[in-house]
Protein backbone atom coordinates (compact mmCIF):
# COMPACT_ATOMS: atom_id res chain seq x y z
CA UNK A 1 0.00 0.00 0.00
CA UNK A 2 1.57 3.32 -1.09
CA UNK A 3 0.68 6.59 0.67
CA UNK A 4 1.84 10.19 0.32
CA UNK A 5 5.42 10.36 1.66
CA UNK A 6 4.76 7.20 3.66
CA UNK A 7 4.68 3.50 2.86
CA UNK A 8 2.75 0.76 4.60
CA UNK A 9 3.62 -2.88 4.05
CA UNK A 10 1.80 -5.70 5.80
CA UNK A 11 3.15 -9.22 5.60
CA UNK A 12 2.74 -12.23 7.90
CA UNK A 13 1.09 -10.12 10.57
CA UNK A 14 3.86 -7.50 10.57
CA UNK A 15 2.85 -3.97 9.53
CA UNK A 16 5.81 -1.76 8.62
CA UNK A 17 5.24 1.99 8.40
CA UNK A 18 8.10 3.83 6.70
CA UNK A 19 8.43 7.60 6.66
CA UNK A 20 9.49 8.19 3.09
CA UNK A 21 10.86 11.69 2.58
CA UNK A 22 14.58 10.90 2.58
CA UNK A 23 15.54 14.13 0.81
CA UNK A 24 14.51 16.06 3.95
CA UNK A 25 15.48 13.34 6.45
CA UNK A 26 11.81 12.32 6.68
CA UNK A 27 10.76 15.60 8.29
CA UNK A 28 7.01 15.47 8.85
CA UNK A 29 4.80 17.93 6.99
CA UNK A 30 1.00 18.07 7.10
CA UNK A 31 0.52 15.61 4.23
CA UNK A 32 2.85 13.10 5.86
CA UNK A 33 1.17 13.51 9.24
CA UNK A 34 -2.24 12.90 7.69
CA UNK A 35 -0.99 9.87 5.78
CA UNK A 36 0.50 8.50 9.01
CA UNK A 37 -2.80 8.99 10.82
CA UNK A 38 -4.79 7.29 8.07
CA UNK A 39 -2.41 4.33 7.95
CA UNK A 40 -2.37 3.87 11.72
CA UNK A 41 -6.15 4.14 12.02
CA UNK A 42 -6.44 1.48 9.32
CA UNK A 43 -4.17 -0.79 11.35
CA UNK A 44 -6.11 -0.02 14.49
CA UNK A 45 -9.22 -1.56 12.93
CA UNK A 46 -7.44 -4.80 12.01
CA UNK A 47 -7.04 -7.73 14.39
CA UNK A 48 -4.62 -9.61 12.13
CA UNK A 49 -1.76 -7.20 12.86
CA UNK A 50 0.61 -8.82 15.35
CA UNK A 51 3.48 -6.29 15.29
CA UNK A 52 3.85 -2.70 14.04
CA UNK A 53 7.25 -1.41 12.94
CA UNK A 54 8.02 2.30 12.62
CA UNK A 55 11.06 3.20 10.53
CA UNK A 56 12.39 5.76 8.05
CA UNK A 57 13.71 5.60 4.52
CA UNK A 58 17.26 6.63 3.73
CA UNK A 59 19.79 7.87 6.27
CA UNK A 60 17.42 9.01 9.02
CA UNK A 61 14.40 7.98 11.02
CA UNK A 62 12.59 11.31 11.40
CA UNK A 63 14.37 14.64 11.79
CA UNK A 64 11.32 16.28 13.37
CA UNK A 65 8.66 18.46 11.82
CA UNK A 66 9.22 20.22 8.52
CA UNK A 67 10.34 23.56 9.99
CA UNK A 68 10.63 25.15 6.56
CA UNK A 69 6.83 25.18 6.35
CA UNK A 70 6.63 27.58 9.30
CA UNK A 71 8.96 30.06 7.64
CA UNK A 72 6.61 30.30 4.67
CA UNK A 73 4.06 32.19 6.81
CA UNK A 74 4.93 32.86 10.43
CA UNK A 75 1.53 34.45 11.09
CA UNK A 76 -0.16 31.12 10.36
CA UNK A 77 2.40 28.92 12.15
CA UNK A 78 -0.05 28.09 14.96
CA UNK A 79 -2.62 26.90 12.43
CA UNK A 80 -0.02 24.62 10.83
CA UNK A 81 0.78 23.20 14.28
CA UNK A 82 -2.91 22.37 14.69
CA UNK A 83 -3.01 20.65 11.31
CA UNK A 84 0.04 18.56 12.17
CA UNK A 85 -1.09 17.57 15.66
CA UNK A 86 -4.74 17.01 14.72
CA UNK A 87 -3.34 14.23 12.52
CA UNK A 88 -0.54 12.95 14.73
CA UNK A 89 -2.41 12.78 18.05
CA UNK A 90 -4.97 10.15 16.94
CA UNK A 91 -2.15 8.09 15.44
CA UNK A 92 -0.12 8.17 18.65
CA UNK A 93 -3.14 7.26 20.78
CA UNK A 94 -4.06 4.42 18.43
CA UNK A 95 -0.54 2.96 18.53
CA UNK A 96 -0.49 3.16 22.33
CA UNK A 97 -3.86 1.44 22.55
CA UNK A 98 -3.21 -1.24 19.92
CA UNK A 99 -2.64 -4.73 21.29
CA UNK A 100 0.22 -5.31 18.86
CA UNK A 101 3.64 -4.24 20.16
CA UNK A 102 5.16 -1.25 18.35
CA UNK A 103 8.83 -1.64 17.41
CA UNK A 104 10.89 1.42 16.49
CA UNK A 105 13.74 0.82 14.06
CA UNK A 106 15.93 3.91 13.74
CA UNK A 107 19.12 5.25 12.31
CA UNK A 108 20.61 8.67 11.69
CA UNK A 109 18.63 11.65 12.93
CA UNK A 110 15.98 10.86 15.56
CA UNK A 111 14.92 14.39 16.43
CA UNK A 112 11.94 16.40 17.60
CA UNK A 113 8.73 14.60 16.71
CA UNK A 114 10.88 11.66 15.62
CA UNK A 115 12.25 11.29 19.14
CA UNK A 116 8.74 11.60 20.59
CA UNK A 117 7.47 8.89 18.26
CA UNK A 118 10.38 6.64 19.17
CA UNK A 119 9.71 7.15 22.89
CA UNK A 120 6.10 6.09 22.25
CA UNK A 121 7.25 2.73 20.85
CA UNK A 122 7.17 -0.34 23.08
CA UNK A 123 10.60 -1.54 21.94
CA UNK A 124 13.37 0.06 19.89
CA UNK A 125 16.42 -1.00 17.92
CA UNK A 126 18.94 1.63 16.86
CA UNK A 127 21.72 1.60 14.32
CA UNK A 128 25.07 2.64 15.70
CA UNK A 129 24.98 5.82 13.61
CA UNK A 130 21.81 7.11 15.33
CA UNK A 131 21.69 10.52 16.99
CA UNK A 132 18.93 11.49 19.41
CA UNK A 133 17.89 15.06 20.22
CA UNK A 134 14.75 16.98 21.08
CA UNK A 135 15.72 20.00 18.93
CA UNK A 136 12.66 22.06 19.92
CA UNK A 137 14.90 24.40 21.94
CA UNK A 138 16.85 25.14 18.76
CA UNK A 139 13.80 26.77 17.19
CA UNK A 140 12.34 28.21 20.40
CA UNK A 141 9.41 25.80 20.58
CA UNK A 142 7.93 23.38 23.12
CA UNK A 143 8.00 19.58 22.67
CA UNK A 144 4.99 17.84 21.12
CA UNK A 145 3.77 14.41 19.98
CA UNK A 146 3.82 13.11 23.54
CA UNK A 147 7.53 13.67 24.07
CA UNK A 148 7.05 15.09 27.57
CA UNK A 149 4.74 12.17 28.44
CA UNK A 150 6.65 9.21 27.01
CA UNK A 151 10.30 10.27 27.34
CA UNK A 152 10.44 10.79 31.15
CA UNK A 153 8.69 7.44 31.59
CA UNK A 154 11.40 5.77 29.51
CA UNK A 155 14.55 7.43 30.82
CA UNK A 156 13.48 9.30 33.98
CA UNK A 157 12.92 13.02 34.46
CA UNK A 158 16.56 13.97 34.99
CA UNK A 159 17.80 12.20 31.88
CA UNK A 160 14.91 13.60 29.85
CA UNK A 161 15.88 17.08 31.08
CA UNK A 162 19.33 16.62 29.51
CA UNK A 163 17.63 16.42 26.14
CA UNK A 164 14.86 18.95 26.77
CA UNK A 165 16.58 21.63 28.87
CA UNK A 166 20.28 21.32 28.08
CA UNK A 167 19.71 20.44 24.42
CA UNK A 168 22.06 17.47 24.60
CA UNK A 169 22.48 15.07 21.70
CA UNK A 170 22.83 11.40 22.57
CA UNK A 171 24.60 8.84 20.45
CA UNK A 172 23.30 5.30 20.18
CA UNK A 173 25.23 4.00 23.17
CA UNK A 174 24.00 6.83 25.39
CA UNK A 175 20.43 6.11 24.30
CA UNK A 176 20.97 2.44 25.16
CA UNK A 177 22.42 3.22 28.59
CA UNK A 178 19.53 5.59 29.33
CA UNK A 179 16.94 2.97 28.39
CA UNK A 180 15.56 4.81 25.36
CA UNK A 181 16.45 1.92 23.06
CA UNK A 182 16.73 -1.80 23.72
CA UNK A 183 19.55 -2.71 21.37
CA UNK A 184 22.21 -1.09 19.19
CA UNK A 185 23.44 -2.82 16.05
CA UNK A 186 25.73 -1.89 13.15
CA UNK A 187 23.77 0.10 10.58
CA UNK A 188 24.09 -2.64 7.96
CA UNK A 189 22.42 -5.11 10.35
CA UNK A 190 19.48 -2.90 11.34
CA UNK A 191 16.99 -4.23 8.78
CA UNK A 192 17.77 -7.88 9.50
CA UNK A 193 17.61 -7.47 13.28
CA UNK A 194 14.38 -5.51 13.01
CA UNK A 195 12.83 -8.27 10.92
CA UNK A 196 14.00 -10.89 13.41
CA UNK A 197 12.46 -9.05 16.36
CA UNK A 198 9.25 -8.28 14.44
CA UNK A 199 8.85 -11.93 13.44
CA UNK A 200 9.39 -12.98 17.05
CA UNK A 201 6.82 -10.46 18.31
CA UNK A 202 4.32 -11.55 15.64
CA UNK A 203 4.40 -15.07 17.07
CA UNK A 204 3.57 -13.92 20.58
CA UNK A 205 0.08 -13.92 22.21
CA UNK A 206 -0.97 -10.49 20.89
CA UNK A 207 -4.03 -9.95 23.09
CA UNK A 208 -2.01 -10.76 26.20
CA UNK A 209 0.73 -8.34 25.11
CA UNK A 210 -1.92 -5.68 24.63
CA UNK A 211 -3.12 -6.21 28.19
CA UNK A 212 0.47 -5.78 29.39
CA UNK A 213 0.77 -2.50 27.47
CA UNK A 214 -2.40 -1.08 28.99
CA UNK A 215 -1.59 -2.19 32.53
CA UNK A 216 1.85 -0.59 32.40
CA UNK A 217 0.45 2.61 30.90
CA UNK A 218 -2.10 3.04 33.70
CA UNK A 219 0.10 1.85 36.56
CA UNK A 220 1.64 5.22 37.40
CA UNK A 221 -1.73 6.92 37.85
CA UNK A 222 -3.64 4.06 39.53
CA UNK A 223 -3.66 3.27 43.27
CA UNK A 224 -2.21 -0.15 44.11
CA UNK A 225 -5.51 -1.75 45.09
CA UNK A 226 -7.22 -0.60 41.90
CA UNK A 227 -4.27 -1.75 39.83
CA UNK A 228 -4.28 -5.19 41.42
CA UNK A 229 -7.94 -5.50 40.45
CA UNK A 230 -7.14 -4.34 36.91
CA UNK A 231 -4.55 -7.11 36.69
CA UNK A 232 -7.10 -9.60 37.97
CA UNK A 233 -9.61 -8.51 35.32
CA UNK A 234 -7.01 -8.74 32.55
CA UNK A 235 -5.96 -12.24 33.60
CA UNK A 236 -9.55 -13.43 33.83
CA UNK A 237 -10.29 -12.02 30.38
CA UNK A 238 -7.24 -13.84 28.99
CA UNK A 239 -8.54 -17.20 30.22
CA UNK A 240 -11.33 -17.03 27.63
CA UNK A 241 -8.88 -16.71 24.73
CA UNK A 242 -7.73 -19.41 22.34
CA UNK A 243 -4.13 -18.35 22.97
CA UNK A 244 -4.51 -19.03 26.70
CA UNK A 245 -5.80 -22.53 26.04
CA UNK A 246 -3.00 -23.15 23.56
CA UNK A 247 -0.37 -21.80 25.95
CA UNK A 248 -1.50 -23.91 28.89
CA UNK A 249 -1.85 -27.02 26.75
CA UNK A 250 1.58 -26.54 25.19
CA UNK A 251 3.14 -25.98 28.62
CA UNK A 252 1.71 -29.25 29.92
CA UNK A 253 2.70 -31.07 26.73
CA UNK A 254 6.21 -29.58 26.93
CA UNK A 255 6.11 -28.13 23.44
CA UNK A 256 6.40 -24.66 21.93
CA UNK A 257 2.98 -22.95 21.76
CA UNK A 258 1.59 -21.70 18.45
CA UNK A 259 -0.27 -18.49 19.16
CA UNK A 260 -2.70 -16.83 16.75
CA UNK A 261 -3.19 -13.55 18.56
CA UNK A 262 -6.73 -14.28 19.66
Amino acid sequence: MALVDLTLDTSLGIATLTFNRPAVLNAIDVATAQAFRDAVLTLGARDDVRCIVLTGAGKAFVAGGDVARFADDFDNAAAVVDQLLDALHPAIETLAGHAAPVLGSVRGAVAGAGLSLLAACDLAIAADDSRFLMAYDRVGAAPDCGGTWFLPRKVGQHRAAELMLLGETWDAQQALQAGLVNQVVPAQQLAAQTQAWAARLAQRPTAALGAYKQLVAQAARTPLRAHLEAERAAFKQATASADFREGVTAFLERRTPVFHGS
